[in-house]
């Protein structure tokens, strides 16, 4: 790895998210896309051999680049000035982080194979899916699972924690589930309501925790508050993450994701699962009341469709 690389590297966290006090990345590939119909003919031809392969370009030498794009020297030099960088050392520097951030988003497509029908997604997606919901089924503990069952039925009211795509619409999803059994229940996916919530809990209450890295920063320091403030946690997670640690019961899962960037994660699968286990496995817990809950949304939802109560049945 380059020195480049290395202070990349640094200038993120484990998880790629950005902390407060490291300053932005520049993202020096986007910018020779968008200023491309900008540049000097000459110049295009150096962003051709830049964008055609981004590790070369970051490794190779100037005059190599100049040769690779017969052109000069200068003009390469020219080309970095263009785009916005002051020369050819800060041009690679820039492009070395972006390389270290987005490198997986710069591979080519896959090639179909055979039962693909042609497109080289399919038996990603299925496959994936299926193997999600097989190490879901694997790896989550039934004990941690009644626990956690036990915690949501006694629990005076429930918040839910998830931030980013996918784990705000866990959050939302886990509300979903779990408020047609009478669970006071709410989701916050903004970190600064995520914080204020935590501080109005009480002892009795519950957060659940939705993080598929588990390095969340912002997650974990809301559920450390909240345990500040003698709230019980859950988390949904993968297994030996600094969430895990500050949580009493964990619901923990490892699924490996299949290296094409344009497919959605397969591991939300195995979280919904883990979501529709928790909220099973509550339902249960709580059984009549869960049951009269459940009959009641059932009733109003079906006179909202219809427009009309139910008919009552005859003598």
């Amino acid at each position: 790895m380059t020195e480049a690389d290395s202070q990349a590297l640094r200038m993120t966290d484990e998880d790629g998210d950005r902390h407060d006090h490291v300053r932005r990345i520049p993202d020096i590939i986007s910018q020779v896309k968008d200023s491309y119909a900008e540049l000097r003919p000459a110049e295009r031809r150096v962003a051709d051999v830049v964008l055609d392969d981004v590790k070369y370009a970051v490794d190779a030498s100037n005059a190599a680049l100049a040769q690779r794009a017969g052109v000069s020297e200068p003009t390469v030099t020219r080309f970095c000035r263009a785009i916005g960088c002051e020369g050819v050392r800060d041009f690679k520097l820039k492009l070395a982080q972006s390389l270290v951030v987005g490198a997986l988003y710069l591979a080519t497509k896959p090639q179909p194979v055979n039962g693909d029908s042609g497109m080289p997604f399919w038996n990603a997606v299925f496959g994936e899916a299926r193997r999600a919901l097989q190490e879901a089924e694997r790896q989550i503990d039934p004990g941690q699972l009644q626990k956690a069952a036990d915690l949501i039925g006694k629990a005076r009211q429930v918040t839910v924690f998830g931030l980013g795509g996918s784990s705000s619409a866990l959050a939302q999803e886990t509300q979903y589930r779990l408020f047609r059994y009478g669970i006071t229940i709410s989701a916050q996916c903004d970190p600064y309501l995520m914080r204020m919530t935590a501080s109005t809990l009480k002892p009795g209450d519950l957060v659940i925790a939705i993080s598929a890295t588990g390095r969340t920063r912002e997650v974990i320091e809301a559920v450390e508050l909240a345990k500040h403030y003698r709230a019980n946690a859950i988390c949904v997670t993968a297994p030996d993450t600094e969430l895990t640690r500050v949580c009493d019961v964990r619901l923990t899962m490892a699924v490996p994701e299949y290296p094409d960037t344009l497919k959605p994660t397969a591991s939300r699968y195995a979280f919904l699962a883990a979501n529709d286990l928790l909220a099973v496995a509550t339902a249960y817990r709580i059984d009549g009341p869960a049951r009269e809950t459940v009959r009641r949304t059932k009733y109003n939802a079906q006179i909202y469709r219809t427009g009309k109560e139910m008919e009552p049945l005859g003598d």
